[in-house]
């Protein structure tokens, strides 16, 4: 994930090729310890740096800073929450923070309040029109990711094309699951509408070019959100996704489940529900993937009640309500984005498809390999939509 960031100011190749030497072949807390400690080292410049008066380096170091802390701690999720993972995302936050303080003008932490809870938020302003009405970008993240993440990964490049961006973690992302223990929800539209009210207050956002995009499983939760909230004026699925569940109906066939009973993995019998207990827990990336993150995120105990809701994670009945123009995203070697194309059939707004294939480099999931290939393309049909941002 961190190769993604370089082309945006996160660390450098050879600063990942040293924490990787630094691991070698330890375990997940070796692994930990040594993204802290690169963190830990830029953090340290960093101020060095704010003390002699070298605040643009010292910035950049503190954002840098904070993109070793969001990498040391994934291995660490699941319940109960691992202090090591809340120390790190404290340092996290906290070098996020240094740095956007350096900002012209500072860029000042936020708090959506949502359903007795509160989002975290941060709006970044356009490079070259800090104090002009521009576009914003609303970005959501998915399973995984953070604010910190969602600035390197699209909000530094669309800031240098003239958008200002609007980043939140919601439910089951970040803060919200980390500190307040609030799980993902299916229904979108509930905290992006809070987050579209919270940007309409703001001085500098054009209020009829809010635009939501979404990486990751917000490539769902985007045009989930976007079924429900008509204030969007353009909507990002990046990939498109139709259902979380259609990814693994075919794992449970394997597994000896009928076609009929894959169609609601909520309802698979107790013999297949145990074959695939079986292979999840002899696969370490299954298992982080289902056992460690799916049921934490989600807010449940067992197999089965992940399975259940995940089930709630669909556009039927709610693709053909979106209304603003959206653009779906494939990349080829992503199997989340198996079902961008039923997502975009599905669709009756104004629509595109954007498949990104091996001869950009950007066949991997969310176009990690040239993340800024993608966010080219995803910033030229912004400007072909909705006009140019200036």
């Amino acid at each position: 994930m961190a190769l993604s960031y370089i082309a945006a100011g996160g660390p450098e190749f050879a600063e990942i090729q040293a924490v990787g030497a630094a691991v070698g072949d330890g375990d997940t807390r070796a692994f930990y310890k040594a993204w802290i400690a690169a963190g830990d080292r830029r953090f340290s410049q960093a101020e060095d740096a704010k003390k002699s008066g070298h605040l643009a380096t010292a910035r950049d170091l503190y954002l840098r800073a904070s993109a070793f802390y969001v990498c040391s701690y994934h291995p660490l999720y699941g319940k109960p929450v691992d202090p090591l993972l809340l120390a790190a995302y404290d340092k996290q936050i906290a070098a996020l923070n240094a740095g956007f303080a350096l900002f012209d003008p500072p860029v000042l932490p936020q708090s959506i309040p949502f359903e007795g809870a509160s989002m975290a938020a941060y709006f970044i302003p356009a490079a070259d029109a800090p104090r002009s009405k521009r576009p914003t970008i609303i970005l959501t993240n998915g399973f995984d990711a953070t604010i910190t993440d969602m600035y390197f990964a699209s909000a530094v490049a669309a800031s240098r094309r003239g958008y200002h961006c609007l980043l939140f973690d919601g439910p089951g992302q970040g803060g919200m699951l980390y500190r307040q223990n609030v799980p993902m929800r299916p229904d979108w539209e509930a905290p992006v509408r809070a987050v579209v009210d919270f940007a309409l207050t703001l001085p500098f956002v054009d209020v009829k070019r809010v635009i939501l995009s979404g990486s990751s499983l917000g490539g769902y939760l985007a045009p989930r959100a976007a079924s429900g909230e008509r204030r969007l004026a353009a909507c990002i699925a990046d990939p498109g996704q139709f259902a979380i569940g259609d990814s693994v109906r075919p794992l449970a066939v394997k597994l000896g489940a009928s076609p009929e009973s894959a169609a609601n993995l909520g309802l698979i019998d107790d013999a297949t529900l145990h074959k695939f207990q079986h292979v999840i827990d002899g696969n370490p990336g299954l298992h982080w993937k289902i056992i460690q993150r799916g049921l934490w995120v989600f807010g449940v105990e067992t197999l089965r009640d992940f399975l259940r809701k995940s089930e709630l994670f669909t556009m039927a009945g709610r693709a053909e309500l979106i209304q603003c123009p959206t653009l779906v995203t494939a990349a080829e070697s992503d199997s989340l984005a198996s079902g961008a194309k039923t997502l975009f059939d599905a669709m009756r707004c104004p629509k595109t498809l954007i498949p990104f294939t091996a001869a950009d480099s950007a066949e991997t999931h969310c176009e990690m390999g040239n993340r800024s290939r993608l966010n080219q393309v995803v910033l030229d049909w912004l400007d072909e939509t909705l006009g140019p941002p200036s």
